[in-house]
């Protein structure tokens, strides 16, 4: 962009709003174009203030942060990053959002945390939103409905030999996500695991959200779980996932790797060293070069590597990262990854 990123802060504490349009103005690459208390007065000032990127509150009276999303996506789009309380609900309403357009969130900073953290965090994720490809309900696919229960088949043994999917994904991922593993099939013949970047507290919610409408059965992993065909498992927020003996997945706190824990590298060099040619990676939108060296080892050990298109990335950046080292055996928009998946596997 040509200068800093213009922002229009909206959130229902007076206190908050001061401190974050004090704290963001600090930064020379941002300039606090505006402040609102809640959803409705956000929506009569956009289309004024013409702001870059819109930070917006989950939880506020008159209008909360959902409804105010979803009628920004619909009348004024404009990039918005969600300020998220630390709470289950909290978690539940911004994956919500991220499903509905949102680009990114942050968490809220509790009392006594350290609000300039949380600043810099914002302050990144920011000027990422407003250079990103906005997902409008013009530009993206409907939302996939809840397949009914008889369509799920449940977790199924998982033999040597079998295919491992391992898909890395960040900024905009979540509905990326969504659109992928909803389109897979019930009898799918291979295990799956998903890295996201995303922290602790979130990915649980994440997972019962694409649970909800995918085919396959999607949850959190935890240490020690068996990799089962037709089973999803999404690495936890703040934890690396591996692979061990017996078909298990190992969870580590180990040093993060590309500034992140979970790294899709760690997951697909893991899976290569294990399952060596029958794994197949998937490295879908998010800013960085996360999935890379994986990527390399996955092609090394004789495995297929398949990458997000930049025409439907809401960052191309991890996804360019793996095509221009030349690891892609296919390059696809998102609405054609889970049929190159099923393509790979079958």
């Amino acid at each position: 962009m040509g200068g800093p990123v213009r922002v229009l802060v909206v959130d229902d504490s007076a206190v908050l709003r001061y401190a974050m349009s004090k704290y963001l103005d600090a930064d020379p690459g941002v300039t606090v174009v505006g402040s609102a208390r809640d959803g409705l007065d956000a929506l009569d000032m956009i289309p004024d203030l013409k702001p870059d990127v819109v930070t917006l509150d989950v939880e506020m009276p008159r209008m909360d942060g959902l409804t105010a999303l979803k009628h920004i996506m619909a009348e004024c789009p404009t990039p918005v990053v969600m300020l998220s309380a630390l709470t289950k609900r909290g978690a539940r309403t911004t994956i919500q959002a991220l499903m509905r357009g949102a680009v990114d969130f942050v968490s809220k900073p509790s009392a006594g945390a350290d609000m300039q953290a949380t600043i810099e965090e914002l302050v990144v994720k920011l000027k990422v939103a407003a250079g990103t490809r906005l997902v409008t309900p013009h530009s993206s696919p409907p939302t996939p409905q809840r397949p009914p229960t008889t369509s799920k088949l449940g977790p199924r043994p998982f033999n040597r030999g079998d295919p491992l999917i391992v898909i890395g994904a960040s900024t905009g991922g979540p509905r990326a996500l969504q659109e992928v593993l909803s389109k897979l099939p019930a009898d799918l013949p291979a295990a799956m695991t998903v890295v996201q970047h995303m922290p602790p507290g979130f990915t649980r919610s994440l997972a019962r959200r694409l649970d909800e409408h995918s085919p396959l059965t999607v949850r959190e992993a935890t240490d020690g779980e068996v990799l089962a065909r037709g089973l999803v498992l999404v690495a936890p927020g703040d934890f690396h996932l591996r692979f061990g003996a017996a078909r298990q997945v190992i969870l580590d706190h180990g040093p993060p790797q590309c500034h992140v824990r979970p790294a899709a590298d760690v997951t697909m060099t893991s899976a290569a060293e294990r399952y060596e040619a029958a794994v197949v990676g998937a490295v879908l939108t998010g800013m960085g070069a996360d999935g890379t060296e994986g990527s390399r080892h996955i092609k090394a050990a004789g495995g297929k590597v398949v990458a997000e298109d930049e025409t439907t990335s809401v960052v191309y950046g991890m996804p360019r990262s793996v095509v221009e080292a030349g690891l892609a055996d296919q390059v696809v928009p998102l609405p054609e990854v889970a049929p190159a998946l099923v393509e790979w596997v079958s």
